[in-house]
């Protein structure tokens, strides 16, 4: 199963957080549900073309925050009861991102107006690099 997002290397956001932010929009969405096996860290790492370090420290997050569990013998499984958190989790990293965004439009004099129209032409364009990355 190809991964559900991409990774921008030049983005502000470091690729680990990239990484975990994905994988928990998928637990969010249940396009990985609970029981599931996440892929290895080898298969993600390949897929995206990043250091495997970098994926481990993704997975160690999803780990903390409680979403994902090892088990012996198959690998990190989504934990039963997650979706709801990963979606909140999602939801503050979405207004995190866009308070950060509201605040460089508001210091450069934007308008709010200009600022909506923004962040409709920004869902456009992730839109369709996620369908262009789908097929």
């Amino acid at each position: 199963m190809p991964l559900p997002f991409l990774v921008n290397p030049n983005a502000s956001v470091p690729i680990f957080r990239q990484i975990a932010d994905g994988l928990r929009a998928a637990i969010g969405r249940g396009s990985l549900a609970p029981g599931d096996l996440l892929p290895s860290v080898r298969q993600i790492a390949e897929e995206l073309a990043v250091n495997p370090n970098t994926v481990h420290k993704a997975v160690a997050e999803l780990e903390r925050e409680g979403l994902v569990a090892a088990e012996r013998g198959r690998g990190m499984v989504v934990r039963a009861g997650t979706r709801s958190i990963a979606r909140a989790s999602g939801d503050e990293a979405v207004l995190s991102l866009l308070v950060d965004a509201a605040r460089l439009a508001e210091a450069s004099g934007m308008s709010g107006d200009k600022f909506d129209q923004l962040v409709r032409r920004a869902q456009r364009a992730a839109a369709s690099v996620q369908a262009g990355g789908a097929s």
